[in-house]
C-alpha cells in the first residue's frame, strides 16, 4: 500500500459507519473495540470512532493515527489478492492504547482483525 491512506480504503458517510455497528461482528480486546462486516470493494476500509470522552484532541488525534498506521501496515491493497474477503471495520480505541507501546497494540488489533474475518468467514 501507497504511504498514504487514501479515501478508497476509509469508510466516509455515516450509513457506512451504522450499517457496519448494526450488522457487523464485534471483537473487544484490551486496546480496541473493532466491528467487521464483509463489503463489495476490493480493499478492507477502515472507519475511527474517538468521542470526546476517550480524552482530548491529542489524545483522541493519537489513537487515531496508530490505528491508521496498523491498519495501513496490514496491506489491506492485497487482501483480495491473497483469497481474502474484504471488510469493512469500525475501530474503537480504548484508553490504554496511549499508554501502550506501538508493537503491543499492533499485535493485538491484528489479532483481533483475524478472529473476526475468520468468524465472517462462517
Amino acid at each position: 500500500m501507497s504511504l498514504r491512506f487514501g479515501s478508497n480504503v476509509r469508510l466516509k458517510a455515516r450509513h457506512e459507519f451504522q450499517t457496519v455497528q448494526t450488522q457487523g461482528r464485534r471483537a473487544a480486546t484490551r486496546f480496541v473495540t473493532l466491528l467487521a462486516l464483509p463489503n463489495q470493494h476490493s480493499a478492507d476500509r477502515l472507519g475511527l470512532i474517538a468521542s470526546r470522552k476517550f480524552g482530548n484532541a491529542v489524545m483522541r488525534n493519537r489513537a487515531k493515527r496508530r490505528l491508521r498506521e496498523i491498519f495501513r501496515q496490514t496491506e489491506p491493497d492485497t487482501v483480495v489478492t491473497r483469497g481474502l474477503m474484504p471488510i469493512d471495520v469500525v475501530a474503537i480505541p480504548k484508553r490504554a492504547m496511549l499508554d501502550a507501546p506501538f508493537a503491543v497494540v499492533a499485535a493485538d488489533v491484528r489479532t483481533a482483525l483475524e478472529g473476526l474475518r475468520k468468524g465472517l468467514i462462517t
